[in-house]
């Protein structure tokens, strides 16, 4: 049965009592009109309010509904990695649970997928309704996340609603806060035709944002991480030893010119190491030293922790 799924839809919540029926009528209302067969994975991400009753409840009076249940939280990347592995559609739609997106947006994004052939659609909020204070630093990491993936053609790379073709997140990793960025981890595994839909964006009806203002500096932080793992992951000499190269060279350079200095021009009684020149080359071929080590531990220490996505489920339904 699940082979012949045409949509599986991952939502990760927390804290979402209010909205998670009106939701699933919503979306069940949208594929019984297009004859689509699906599911829907909710990934409670450790709430405290009666989340996990309702997606109990959903469950008994509708068999689309899936369940898993955090034992406590773990943040938005990991129910998106944990709904990954479990769906089984052709089309993998991610979405959030506040009612914000609308799934009268999926019949177009699955056909985008199926017919166009794109491997990923990113939903494009154009119109917002949220806050300067969240709309400003979104574009301005949308910007930094355009210049340093180099796709260009996303104006929106942490919209929650997109439709992946499904060997896109049975390939992709989700960790940390790389949820924002999954269409740069899809480009670097291969997935390169990706494209974005204008949807729109509704008003929140119920509860408050459940993200903070350190999401950027997390989101920026794993920007650098996945855009040096991409590069330099499976080659970290190539960095390492480069730098490392750089600062010897010019420690062992700086040191030359002192001997030389010391022996044909200045031979007075001066000491070298009473020149600020000497700890200068001292430092940088220490620092070059210890970059090379760097480099060579880097190519001997697999970057996949063994245990960095396993996650203490409660329930599963």
């Amino acid at each position: 049965m699940n082979q012949e799924l045409d949509i599986s839809i991952v939502i990760p919540l927390l804290n979402e009592e209010e909205s998670l029926k009106e939701l699933t009528d919503w979306i069940g209302k949208v594929m019984h009109d297009n004859n689509f067969k699906y599911e829907v994975i909710y990934v409670d991400d450790g709430s405290t309010d009666s989340s996990w009753q309702i997606i109990e409840d959903l469950k008994t009076q509708n068999a689309n509904i899936k369940g898993i249940k955090f034992r406590r939280n773990y943040g938005k990347s990991a129910g998106l990695n944990v709904g990954f592995a479990a769906a089984e559609g052709k089309v993998v739609f991610t979405m959030d649970a506040d009612l914000q997106d609308s799934p009268e947006e999926l019949p177009e994004m699955y056909r985008m997928v199926m017919e166009e052939d794109w491997d990923l659609v990113s939903g494009w909020k154009k119109k917002r309704y949220d806050p300067l204070t969240k709309t400003i630093p979104t574009k301005l990491f949308n910007l930094a996340t355009r210049k340093m993936s180099g796709i260009n053609n996303l104006h929106d790379f942490n919209c929650g609603l997109k439709a992946y073709r499904k060997n896109v997140v049975k390939t992709v990793e989700v960790y940390g806060e790389m949820h924002r960025y999954i269409p740069v981890l899809a480009k670097w595994a291969g997935f390169s035709k990706i494209t974005e839909k204008v949807v729109s964006h509704q008003e929140r009806k119920y509860g408050v944002t459940k993200f903070g203002l350190e999401r950027f500096i997390n989101g920026f932080l794993d920007l650098l991480s996945i855009t040096f793992i991409s590069k330099f992951g499976k080659r970290p000499m190539h960095l390492f030893g480069s730098l490392g190269t750089v600062m010897f060279a010019i420690g062992f350079l700086i040191s030359l010119w002192l001997g030389v200095n010391k022996l044909f021009i200045d031979t007075g009684a001066r000491l070298i190491a009473d020149r600020a020149e000497f700890y200068l080359a001292l430092t940088s071929m220490i620092i070059g030293s210890l970059l090379f080590i760097a480099g060579f531990l880097g190519e001997l220490i697999s970057r996949t922790s063994t245990t960095r996505n396993q996650y203490n489920i409660e329930k599963e339904i």
